[in-house]
């Protein structure tokens, strides 16, 4: 679990109640072993200046590259993302998934909102979460849509990448979680 800034512990909740062992991750030597990541949201630019003063974007850019499974949330999609409309020129993403997002594409704070989605492998729509959400402008060919809202795409996966507009932490519902976690195992 990427620890810089963000909802990481709602999302280490989530996973303590699936009976995953995460840590959290906020210097380069925390990576040892770890064999999958969490990338919260929180504020886009603020942890892309914290991997950088933290030391860890090359090292887990090294890692991300090779193929370690992400599962980016909000912010944590912008970071994922190959293109980032709006953002600072200053910030800067692991390119890990061919899509372009635009930061707070769906408004500001007071334009928040819910919604339920119908999200492909799981029975019963999942209650969303969207709070200053980057919103999906492209999809690159090889880029598999799991969820839209009003015809936007708002969870994407690319072989190892998954990555959605909305915060999945901040429901008890732990289906997405356990989605990544299944990709993991296998199962």
């Amino acid at each position: 679990m990427l620890a810089l800034q963000g909802a990481f512990s709602t999302h280490l909740e989530r996973l303590a109640a699936l009976g995953v062992d995460a840590r959290l991750v906020k210097q380069p030597e925390h990576l040892d072993g770890v064999d999958a990541l969490i990338l919260p949201g929180g504020e886009s630019t603020t942890m892309s200046m914290l991997l950088d003063t933290s030391g860890l974007r090359d090292p887990l850019s090294d890692l991300l590259g090779d193929g370690m499974p992400v599962f980016g949330t909000c912010a944590g999609m912008i970071l994922c993302a190959s293109n980032v409309l709006d953002g600072r020129p200053d910030q800067h993403g692991f390119d890990l998934i061919d899509i372009t997002v635009r930061r707070n594409g769906y408004g500001r704070q007071l334009d928040s909102f819910e919604t339920d989605l119908d999200i492909v492998g799981l029975d019963t729509p999942f209650h969303a979460v969207f709070i200053r959400a980057p919103r999906v402008e492209r999809v690159g060919v090889a880029v598999e849509v799991l969820a839209e809202h009003d015809g936007i795409p708002v969870l994407v996966r690319d072989g190892t990448c998954t990555v959605a507009a909305f915060h999945p932490e901040l429901t008890h519902d732990t289906r997405l979680h356990e989605l990544f976690v299944a990709q993991l195992t296998g199962n």
